[in-house]
């Protein structure tokens, strides 16, 4: 360790990422030192290592970091998109793309606004909502299953599981082990379930679309499609959820902004991009050396681990100059990395853009005046961080 260089503690699930303490250290230097490799924490820097074709992904080490070196979510963690490389992960992110085409997933806008508006009717009129329960899980949930043909009955079990299985990218995850094992035993039973039937009756859905397609040596196998759907059904509740929660907790401090988009909900696309700049959900993104890197001074050998902290390059006064640090009306931000970058940038960032800028301008338009009622109860701001109960207050509907 060199003492010259700043440490910050990420495996401590009390240190927090968006801290003084990260930006004091960013104003020092360009990256800090951390029991999981470099944390980089300036924009340029950042970014360009998620571009850099010398690193890869990185994550399939994150069991054997946690001292978990064998047992089946160690076996499936190996085998998801998040973990694979090369032409592995290339093949896969190719047979399930068509599933996420943009055109595809705005087709489904009129929905998300129907599902929105069904959730704020139920606590709309009260002026009070537990944010999570209430709306943020079931409106993340409902949505991931309308995606993938899923009963929408169905929604809390998969929630339920989802919620277990998310526990993998936190920063407790070898305490927390035998539930992240137990949901999924349960949602990968589930989905086997719905493979075999769509294999016998076919619908208009994501399963079935990629039961069919690719009809040749490339497709994907039974297994594959398996641990696809496990991993998007996980990945794509959770990582939702907790940015919606951290939406309307960056709000909360910006109240002027929550006023400005319930009276222009264009700017919903522009809200989502604004929250996951300077707050999301995705603290830390990883990279792997696949050979030695020089950076700048820094030396990455072979095998070395660097972090991204998605918080510290989104808010690097570098690269975001004298605007405002959270304004909807700034229209040339950076890039941010809320959903990764360079090979492994996240294959439903549409699903996730479109959903919640649907969900965010209804949400201001119907609780105005948002105020935390409570502290609530949150997950450690390292790692993948958000709500687990947020109360809010608002002026009721009349």
């Amino acid at each position: 360790m060199n003492s010259a260089v700043p440490h910050l503690d990420l495996a401590d699930p009390a240190f927090d990422v968006t801290s003084e303490a990260v930006h004091e250290a960013r104003e020092s230097g360009w990256y800090a030192e951390t029991p999981y490799g470099w944390a980089i924490l300036r924009y340029e820097e950042g970014t360009a290592v998620l571009k850099d074709r010398r690193f890869q992904q990185g994550n399939a080490r994150w069991p054997d970091q946690n001292g978990i070196h064998d047992g089946p979510w160690r076996e499936w963690w190996a085998e998801t998109l998040l973990s694979l490389e090369g032409e592995d992960h290339m093949r896969l992110r190719r047979l399930l793309g068509p599933a996420f085409r943009s055109g595809t997933i705005a087709a489904m806008r009129p929905g998300f606004q129907r599902l929105a508006n069904e959730l704020i009717d139920g606590f709309a009129p009260r002026g009070r909502v537990e944010f999570v329960s209430e709306f943020a899980e079931p409106y993340a949930s409902r949505v991931l299953c309308s995606l993938l043909g899923l009963p929408d009955e169905q929604w809390p079990q998969v929630a339920h599981w989802a919620d277990d299985l998310g526990k993998s990218f936190g920063i407790n995850v070898r305490h927390d082990l035998p539930r992240i094992e137990a949901a999924l035993e349960g949602l990968s039973g589930y989905v086997e379930e719905v493979i075999a039937d769509r294999a016998r009756h076919p619908r208009d859905d994501l399963v079935t679309t990629l039961l069919v397609a690719h009809e040749d040596d490339d497709a994907l196998s039974r297994r594959e499609l398996s641990n696809a759907l496990v991993f998007l059904a996980f990945a794509g509740m959770e990582t939702t959820r907790n940015q919606l929660g951290l939406a309307l907790q960056t709000f909360l401090a910006h109240p002027e902004q929550w006023a400005l988009l319930a009276a222009e909900p264009e700017l919903g696309a522009r809200a989502v991009e604004e929250v996951m700049r300077v707050n999301p959900t995705v603290t830390w993104i990883t990279r792997e050396a696949k050979e030695d890197v020089d950076l700048d001074g820094l030396h990455v050998p072979k095998g070395g681990i660097v972090q991204v902290l998605s918080n510290s390059i989104g808010t690097d006064p570098r690269a975001m100059g004298d605007a405002p640090a959270f304004d909807l009306r700034v229209e040339d931000r950076p890039l941010h990395s809320g959903f990764g970058g360079g090979m492994h940038h996240c294959l439903g960032h549409f699903v996730a853009r479109t959903d919640m800028s649907v969900a965010l301008p209804l949400l201001a338009q119907r609780m105005p005046g948002i105020e935390a009622d409570g502290p609530g109860e949150w997950l450690p701001v390292s790692g993948n961080t958000g709500p687990v109960r947020f109360p809010l207050r608002f002026e009721a509907e009349a």
